[in-house]
């Protein structure tokens, strides 16, 4: 056969010889977690290849690690591809401490991070509360247990019964329900804190006080809890994270309620020592009182009038005989002023006073004839001003216009056109080849700039026709060059 055919054989001799569903125990070793956990279990004689495969593995309770016992369910299968046979494991559970276990310490170490175990974060329970909401079963044989002790104890703090479920599915979310509506109604209830109780049984069955939900519920109510579940050896998530813990339901009614024989040996002792105190502070202040009666001026208060009663008449007597000395020497004063007044009347000092105002009147009309004539003077300056101003202006345009004439016919636009000027070294101007020899210098002015040149012959060149410096200046511009005493262009007389 081929091999094809025998791993056939293989796989189906396999299905056929064991269970669909096999259970059996052993050591992990060789974990290695990624998207599935691969794993052998071993004991001392064999090792088996394990897969579990995501799905399985969320479901799973725990993380197992090397060296720990297990109890595993699954299927064995045989993996044709890599030959090799392997147990699909779909349920893993722990040997030793349970599942149960596992999650009770992984909540409690998240919670113990989270700082909800921490003892600053408690609250302290009221001294006397006026109203306690117990939580727990109806029918529960706790709350037999809390009633009867909170009769026995303090019949005067009030009880108000919640009923929910404490065991089973569903009965976290009821207990979580019943703290948070009682807690956000505490002050129309008058509850002055919480009792979550209820008896003993299995871990199991006190699972329900393990769940996250009612930790969460009794650490954000606003009012103390304090949590009673199942016997002393018990402890759970709820014990720890509140603010007070009753190994018994009973204990947890004597932390949260005062004794009543207790109260009342309180109150005869405060009464005793107030009563003590009373007639210790009458009796002082009894002799207080009888030696503030025993003082003369009790026994006969006109003497202590008499001697403060001759002061007043002395002091009065002499108060009369002041006040008519004062009188008398303010009227002398008035006389001598009314004379003073007499011959300083205003009659006299009004006459100067308006002799002075006329004056001061007729000064002042002067003055005002005179600001009018400085006003025309200055009104006059300014028509000289501007009249002055407009004749500058109009012989500014005359010479303006005079200059652009002149400029018009001067030389100098006559050279800027390519034409140009010979002079004699001596300065003179070369009007005919007659005024100079072969070697002498001459120098021609450009418009921009001079040539010095010396002449090679004297022969006498025909003129150029054409051009205007040559021929020499016209008539009118003789003329007016004899007209002026100034030198030309040049440095030369017309």
């Amino acid at each position: 056969m081929t091999v094809t055919q025998l791993a056939a054989r293989i796989d189906d001799a396999l299905r056929r010889g064991l269970p669909e569903a096999v259970r059996f125990v052993g050591e992990v070793s060789g974990l290695r977690e990624r998207t599935h956990w691969y794993f052998d279990l071993k004991d001392a004689g064999a090792v088996v290849n394990c897969v579990m495969f995501q799905s399985a593995a969320k479901k799973a309770a725990f993380t197992p690690s090397n060296g720990q016992q297990v109890l595993a369910r699954g299927r064995v299968e045989f993996y044709a591809p890599g030959g090799k046979v392997s147990v699909i494991i779909e349920r893993l559970e722990p040997l030793g401490a349970g599942a149960l276990e596992l999650a009770y310490r992984a909540l409690c170490d998240e919670l113990r991070t989270l700082g909800w175990f921490a003892p600053e974060r408690k609250r302290q329970l009221p001294f006397f509360p006026r109203k306690i909401a117990v939580i727990t079963s109806r029918t529960g044989a706790a709350l037999q247990d809390v009633l009867a002790t909170m009769q026995r104890r303090c019949p005067a703090v009030e009880v108000l019964i919640v009923d929910c479920r404490v065991q089973g599915a569903g009965a976290a979310a009821e207990v979580a329900a019943a703290i948070d509506h009682v807690g956000a109604r505490a002050a129309i209830y008058g509850v002055d804190a919480i009792l979550v109780t209820r008896g003993g049984g299995s871990m199991e069955d006190l699972w329900a006080f393990n769940e996250r939900i009612v930790a969460q519920a009794i650490v954000a109510c606003p009012i103390p809890v304090v949590a009673a579940i199942g016997h002393e050896t018990d402890t759970t998530i709820a014990e720890l994270v509140a603010d007070e813990r009753g190994a018994t339901p009973t204990q947890a009614v004597m932390r949260m309620t005062p004794d009543r024989a207790a109260l009342a040996e309180q109150v005869s002792s405060l009464s005793t020592r107030l009563t003590g105190n009373t007639r210790r502070t009458l009796e002082l202040y009894s002799r207080r009182l009888r030696a503030c009666t025993s003082r003369p001026i009790f026994e006969s208060p006109r003497r202590v009038f008499d001697a403060p009663g001759s002061t007043v008449r002395s002091l009065s007597a002499r108060l009369v005989s002041g006040v008519r000395g004062l009188l008398s020497r303010r009227a002398s004063q008035t006389d001598r002023f009314s004379a003073v007044l007499e011959r300083h009347r205003p009659g006299p000092a009004r006459a100067r006073v308006l002799a002075r105002l006329a004056e001061l009147a007729s000064r002042l009309r002067a003055a005002q004839k005179i600001e009018r004539r400085r006003d025309r003077v200055e009104a006059i300056a300014q028509r000289l001003t501007r009249g002055i101003e407009v004749q500058i202006s109009r012989e500014a345009s005359a010479v303006d216009a005079v200059a652009r004439q002149l400029g018009a016919v001067g030389p100098m636009q006559v050279l800027e056109r390519g034409y140009s000027v010979t002079l004699l070294k001596s300065g003179g101007l070369l009007k005919s080849s007659d005024q100079v020899r072969p070697g002498d210098g001459i120098i021609t002015r450009l418009a921009a700039g001079e040539v010095e040149s010396v002449v090679g012959s004297s022969a006498q060149a025909p003129p150029v026709r054409g051009t205007a410096i040559e021929r020499g200046p016209s008539k009118r511009t003789r003329r007016k060059i004899q007209d002026t005493d100034t030198p030309g262009l040049f440095g030369l007389d017309g």
